[in-house]
C-alpha cells in the first residue's frame, strides 16, 4: 500500500505527537488526518511551520511536566487508609486491585483528581494487611510513591453448625442424615 509523509499538528495515540514526522497509509491521511486538521502534508511551506509547532509541543510538554510533579508531591504526602475483607480465619476475599486504589485516590484527592487505573503500578496482589508503598507512573519521567494502610474488614464469626449426634451410627443413618 502506498505511504506518504505527513507533519502531526497534535497528539495522536500510537502515532506521535505534534511536529513529528511520521509515514501513514495515503488513505488514512486523506481521509482523515487532513480534514480533521490533525496532520499536514510534507511540504516546502509546511516545514517552515514546524518551528511553531515544536514550540507548542515544548510548551505542552512543559506543562504537563508541572502538573505531574504538583501531583507527585501531593500523592507523596499521602497515606491512604483501606480495608480488606476477610473471613474468620484471616483468609481474604480477593485483593485490593489498583481501579480500588484511583477510585479511593480520586475521593481523597477532591474528586478533582482522576488517576487513570493502568498508570498504578502494584507489585504483588495486595492480600494482606499492614503498610505497603505503591508506585504510580504519572508522566514518562514522574513517578509517585503511594504509602497504602491496609485493614481487615471486621466479620462476625460465622454462625455455628448444628451439634451433631453422637454415637456411632449406621449406613443408613448416615445416609439419611446427608440427604436431610
Amino acid at each position: 500500500m502506498p505511504t506518504t509523509e505527513i507533519i502531526l499538528t497534535e497528539k495522536i495515540a500510537n502515532l506521535g505527537v505534534e511536529a513529528d514526522i511520521v509515514k501513514v497509509k495515503r488513505g488514512y491521511a486523506r481521509n482523515f488526518l487532513f480534514p480533521q486538521q490533525k496532520a499536514l502534508e510534507v511540504t516546502p511551506a509546511t516545514l517552515k511551520r514546524l518551528n511553531g509547532l515544536k514550540a507548542k509541543r515544548a510548551a505542552r510538554e512543559a506543562t504537563e511536566m508541572n502538573d505531574a510533579n504538583e501531583l507527585a508531591r501531593k500523592i507523596n504526602k499521602l497515606k491512604i487508609n483501606m480495608e480488606l475483607e476477610t473471613g474468620a480465619t484471616g483468609k481474604a476475599f480477593g485483593s485490593i486491585t489498583a481501579a480500588d486504589i484511583a477510585a479511593k485516590l480520586k475521593a481523597e484527592l477532591g474528586g478533582k483528581i482522576e488517576i487513570d487505573r493502568h498508570k498504578i503500578h502494584i507489585e504483588h496482589p495486595i492480600k494482606e494487611g499492614g503498610e505497603h508503598e505503591v508506585s504510580i507512573k504519572l508522566h514518562h519521567e514522574v513517578t509517585a510513591k503511594l504509602k497504602l494502610v491496609v485493614k481487615a474488614l471486621g466479620q462476625e464469626a460465622p454462625a455455628a453448625a448444628p451439634a451433631e449426634e453422637t454415637g456411632p451410627k449406621t449406613y443408613k443413618a448416615k445416609h439419611k442424615a446427608k440427604h436431610n
